[in-house]
C-alpha cells in the first residue's frame, strides 16, 4: 500500500474476513472454492496483500453468514484501491463550488470514458501491471460524481484542440470519447470550450492546470507535469492561475461555438 490510511483498512477488512471464516470452519481454499476464487487469492486477501473486490465481500458475507457486516466494508475498500493523490484530489472536489481545467494534451479526466483513461494508462512508462490499471480507471470514473452532486458546482473546461483529434485508443475510441463531451455538454452547470490550435494569442502555453474554488472562498490550483502532481495553496500563484484561466476562456470559442466544433470533428472520425 502507498500510504498508511488506505492500509489500515485493508488491514482492518482482511482482520474481518478471517475471523469470520475461522468462526465458519473453513479452511482458505474452502472458503475460495465457495466463493470462485483461489486459495492464493484468500491468502492475499486474509494477509492485506490484495485488495479485495466488492463482488468478493459480497460472497464471502453470504457464505460466512456475516449478515452484512462484510459487505458494508465495500465502500471503504473501493476508496482504499484508489491512489492517495486522487482520494485528496476528491475531497476538494466535493468542496468545490466552482472548478475550471485548460486541458493540453489529452481530454480531462473528468470526462474521459473508460475506454479512453484505460488506453492512457496503458502508455505510461514504466509499465502498471493490469491490477494498477484496473483500479486506475475506476479511481478516475468514480470522480465523474462530480457533475451528479448536489448542490451544483459550475465546472467549465477548455480543451485543445488537438485533444479531440489524437486517437488514444483507436479511432473507436475516440469517437466514444467526443459523443461523452458532447453529452456532459449538454449538463446545465457544466460547459465546455475548443481552443483553435490556429489562435495566435493562447494564455495557456505554459501546460494545463486546474482551479478550484472552494465553499470558503479559497481559491486553489492543481497542476500535474511528467513526474509531480500537486495542490497549489499560495493565493498569490491561485490567483495567476486565475488570471491565465480567463484570458484562456476568452480566446477559446464559446460553448456553442465549442459543440459545433465537436460535432464536425465526430463526423470526420471513421
Amino acid at each position: 500500500m502507498e500510504d498508511e490510511e488506505a492500509a489500515a483498512v485493508v488491514r482492518t477488512v482482511a482482520r474481518q474476513i478471517k475471523l469470520w471464516r475461522e468462526a465458519a470452519g473453513l479452511k482458505q481454499a474452502e472458503l475460495g472454492a465457495a466463493i470462485g476464487y483461489g486459495e492464493d487469492m484468500v491468502s492475499s486477501v486474509e494477509r492485506g496483500r490484495r485488495i479485495p473486490k466488492p463482488e468478493f465481500l459480497d460472497k464471502a458475507d453470504e457464505v460466512l453468514g456475516a449478515g452484512g457486516k462484510l459487505s458494508a466494508m465495500k465502500e471503504d475498500v473501493e476508496k482504499a484501491r484508489y491512489p492517495k493523490s486522487v482520494r485528496d484530489l476528491t475531497k476538494l472536489e466535493e468542496e468545490a463550488v466552482e472548478m475550471g481545467a485548460y486541458a493540453a494534451l489529452t481530454v480531462h479526466g473528468l470526462l474521459q470514458t473508460p475506454e479512453y483513461a484505460q488506453a492512457l494508462y496503458e502508455m505510461r512508462l514504466p509499465a502498471y501491471t493490469e491490477d494498477e490499471i484496473e483500479r486506475l480507471v475506476a479511481a478516475r470514473m468514480a470522480r465523474a460524481a462530480v457533475f451528479e452532486r448536489t448542490p451544483r458546482p459550475l465546472v467549465t473546461f477548455v480543451q485543445e484542440e488537438a485533444t479531440l483529434r489524437r486517437p488514444v485508443g483507436g479511432r473507436m475510441v475516440l469517437r466514444r470519447q467526443l459523443q461523452r463531451l458532447l453529452e456532459i455538454s449538454e449538463l446545465r452547470h457544466v460547459e465546455i470550450q475548443v481552443m483553435p490550435t490556429s489562435r495566435e494569442d493562447h494564455a495557456g502555453m505554459m501546460g494545463s492546470f486546474r482551479l478550484l474554488k472552494l465553499r470558503d472562498g479559497k481559491t486553489l490550483g492543481h497542476s500535474v507535469g511528467q513526474l509531480h502532481d500537486r495542490v497549489i495553496t499560495d493565493p498569490r500563484q491561485a490567483q495567476i492561475l486565475e488570471m491565465r484561466y480567463g484570458m484562456i476562456r476568452a480566446q477559446a470559442l464559446t460553448p456553442r461555438e465549442s459543440r459545433a466544433f465537436i460535432e464536425k470533428v465526430l463526423g470526420e472520425v471513421t
